[in-house]
C-alpha cells in the first residue's frame, strides 16, 4: 500500500494488529487518510496508546480490546461493542457512543 493509497478496511485491521506503535507511526505519515473500521471485529486486540482520533468505529466488535490511553476523540463508537474493554485513560472527548455496549468495561 503506497501512502496515497486508501487502505482496505483489511489493511487497516493488519496495521493495528502490529501495535499501537506501528499504528501511530503509519497515522502520523498519513493524516489525510480517513479511518473508516465500522462493522471490523478487533476483539481482544491490544490497542493501548493508539490514535484513533475521528475513527468511524460504528458497530465494530472491541470486545475485550486494551483501549487504555487510546486517543478516541470524536471517534464514532455507535452501537460498537466495547464490554470487558480496558478504557482507562482513553480520550473521549466528542465520542459518539449512543448504543455501545459498555458491559463490564473497565473507565477508570
Amino acid at each position: 500500500m503506497t501512502e496515497k493509497e486508501t487502505p482496505s478496511k483489511e489493511e487497516l485491521v493488519e496495521l493495528l494488529k502490529q501495535g499501537a506503535e506501528v499504528w501511530n507511526e503509519w497515522r502520523l505519515n498519513n493524516l489525510n487518510i480517513a479511518i473508516y473500521l465500522s462493522g471490523v471485529d478487533l476483539g481482544g486486540v491490544d490497542l493501548g496508546g493508539a490514535d484513533l482520533g475521528g475513527a468511524d468505529l460504528g458497530g465494530a466488535d472491541l470486545s475485550g480490546v486494551n483501549l487504555s490511553d487510546a486517543n478516541l476523540s470524536d471517534a464514532n463508537l455507535s452501537g460498537a461493542n466495547l464490554s470487558e474493554a480496558d478504557l482507562r485513560g482513553a480520550n473521549l472527548s466528542g465520542a459518539n457512543l449512543k448504543g455501545a455496549n459498555l458491559t463490564e468495561g473497565t473507565l477508570k
